[in-house]
């Protein structure tokens, strides 16, 4: 039995694999509609999501499986007082895998040293984001066609945007990457990833405070929201949270063939203006998250399609 906890749990060579069966799962639909006939996803989500949870569902329906779960703390045991490590084992009873969304750091690693069936971290508040990275992966090489020698800029909140740090740590793997990381400097991405991952893989990087000068030498662009739910201080937010608006006039100076990637929600972060523009991905992201969703659970499960 595995887990999924941390991005870097899949080797390079296990994430290609994924793309691999992703990718056919676009081409083949009908080949993977029954392949999990008869299992069950618990969807344990006890921090709020929409394309997530949503994702996770419409994976395991489109691979013929079934959902059982909850959205939100407030409807389940917890809001009695109940463990995270009783909850996991009481589903594992009822279920084949299991998806969830805490707002605390490690409570998906507790649950997989208890569950008996295999645990997705959908999200554990500012630490990791492993499926959506497979998004973002997924994404990245569908446009690109690689995942070498590419220019990343990560802008916004880098201090607590989970889905910053799993793609960062993803993306250390690949030859020729450089990261441009653009944020306030109250919300700079945390030491442990320059000092833990960036500088060990002599990977280069360089800090800045301008989107509009890192422009021209970006082939993706990461925008993320300023997360309210992460902030103590309310005057913090309101003050941080409009330092990045990536409007069409910023994309002037961009390449051709700029990709701009957004894990979503966006609050004002990203102009709608710029949804038309042919270099926004972020849509198709979230329909890449789904594919990807689906090649995991198939790979957890040991299914063979």
């Amino acid at each position: 039995m595995r887990h999924l906890i941390d991005i870097m749990e899949l080797s390079t060579e296990e994430i290609q694999q994924l793309i691999d069966c992703a990718i056919d799962i676009i081409a083949n639909p009908k080949k993977y509609a029954e392949a999990c006939h008869g299992k069950k996803l618990a969807t344990l989500f006890f921090e709020p999501s929409t394309r997530t949870r949503l994702s996770f569902e419409a994976a395991m329906y489109e691979l013929g499986g079934n959902v059982l779960g909850f959205s939100e703390a407030q409807s389940s045991s917890a809001s009695k007082g109940e463990s995270v490590s009783d909850t996991v084992s009481v589903v594992s009873c009822y279920a084949d895998v299991i998806a969830m969304r805490h707002p605390k750091e490690g409570a998906p690693l507790v649950a997989s040293m208890k569950a008996s069936i295999p645990v997705i971290n959908a999200g554990d508040g500012g630490h990791n984001h492993p499926t959506q990275t497979l998004a973002d992966l997924l994404t990245i090489y569908r446009e690109k066609g690689r995942f070498e020698n590419l220019t990343i800029g990560v802008c916004g909140d880098l201090k607590f945007g989970r889905t910053v740090h799993s793609l960062i740590s993803a993306m250390s793997r690949y030859a020729g990457v450089k990261f441009v990381m653009i944020s306030p400097e109250e919300l700079r991405v945390p030491r442990y990833i320059i000092s833990d991952v960036l500088e060990p893989n002599n990977i280069p990087y360089e800090e800045v405070r301008s989107l509009e000068k890192a422009m021209p030498e970006l082939d993706i662009l990461y925008m993320t929201r300023v997360q309210r739910e992460r902030f103590f201080n309310e005057a913090d937010y309101i003050r941080l949270k409009d330092t990045y608006i990536l409007t069409p006039e910023k994309l002037r100076t961009a390449k051709a063939d700029l990709n701009i990637l957004h894990p979503l929600p966006r609050v004002n972060e990203i102009s709608v203006a710029v949804d038309d523009d042919p270099r926004a991905c972020y849509f198709k992201q979230a329909l890449n998250g789904k594919y990807m969703r689906m090649a995991l659970i198939l790979k957890l499960l040991e299914v063979a399609v």
